[in-house]
């Protein structure tokens, strides 16, 4: 039986290579400090919309950032 498909992704690490705190990040993009946190612990999959908002501002390609 295969594993169901898990979003994951590299937010935290791409954050930290900016050196932006969850909170600078998540003002960039619109959305509160803990909606940046429970996506990088992969509690909340953020819309398509806002995933594609933090690649702009993380200066990302989606493929980079998320993946199964």
């Amino acid at each position: 039986m295969s594993e169901p498909l898990v979003l994951k992704n590299n937010l935290r690490k791409a954050r930290s290579e900016h050196n932006l705190s969850q909170t600078q990040l998540a003002e960039m993009v619109g959305v509160s400090r803990n909606t940046i946190s429970s996506i990088e612990t992969g509690q909340f999959n953020p819309t398509a919309k806002l995933a594609l908002i933090i690649c702009i501002a993380l200066d990302k390609k989606f493929e980079e950032m998320f993946y199964f």
